[in-house]
């Protein structure tokens, strides 16, 4: 298995819902960010490796795993320097959770710039939890997201100054041969309606972000 988890040290929600699950067997790597390695913690994942300047983290940390120290002083965030350890590792499917929420904005906003680091190497990163994000290109055409029981909210934004948007079909608002800018948020909390929908770009990044929708 190719696949790499990263725990960050955002907001993590339902960890009961992953706990003990065998959910987490799909992954042969795990890897801390500083005090992502709190949401091992609870999962009762003992990581393969533990990366950071540990300014959020003074706590004690396990016996016979890995530790990458930096300083505070350093132009890598905690996350960035997980995600490039894993890519040097030879890992080419990264999922990142905790990158969102928490007391510092700004980290969610660099995980989202994480997000275009990785694609530039070669890599597939997609951000879990309460929503899914991820970054969509036009060398991988035609791209489906399936809606769950009980619907699914799917938002499309311009990474890139714009994104040629050659479709976006099967949600409530579709889009043909539409050049979506990064000053105009047309494309937020689109709905699927027909189970699934396809989107494909000409050019640009684009994030896709897949929110479930709660019931009232």
């Amino acid at each position: 298995m190719n696949r790499c988890a990263i725990f960050a040290g955002g907001d993590m929600p339902d960890l009961n819902e992953y706990k003990g699950s065998a959910f987490w067997a799909s992954y042969s790597y795990f890897i801390c960010a500083d005090c992502g390695y709190r949401h091992a913690v609870k999962l009762g994942i003992l990581p393969d490796l533990i990366v950071g300047d540990f300014d959020s983290y003074g706590e004690e940390l396990p016996v016979g795993v890995e530790v990458l120290r930096s300083v505070p002083e350093k132009d890598d965030t905690d996350t960035l320097m997980a995600v490039k350890k894993a890519i040097e590792l030879g890992f080419t499917n990264i999922d990142l959770y905790g990158a969102l929420g928490g007391s510092r904005p700004e980290h969610s906003f660099a995980n989202i710039q994480t997000m275009i680091y990785a694609l530039q190497q070669g890599c597939s990163l997609e951000i879990k939890g309460s929503s899914r994000m991820l970054v969509q290109e036009a060398d991988e055409g035609e791209v489906t997201y399936k809606s769950p029981e009980g619907g699914l909210y799917l938002s499309v934004f311009a990474l890139t100054e714009s994104v040629g948007i050659e479709y976006l079909r099967g949600v409530k608002y579709p889009l043909e041969d539409y050049r979506m800018v990064q000053s105009f948020p047309i494309g937020v909390s689109n709905e699927i309606t027909a189970g699934e929908a396809s989107l494909r770009i000409k050019d640009g990044l684009a994030l896709v972000i897949l929110t479930p929708k709660k019931e009232k």
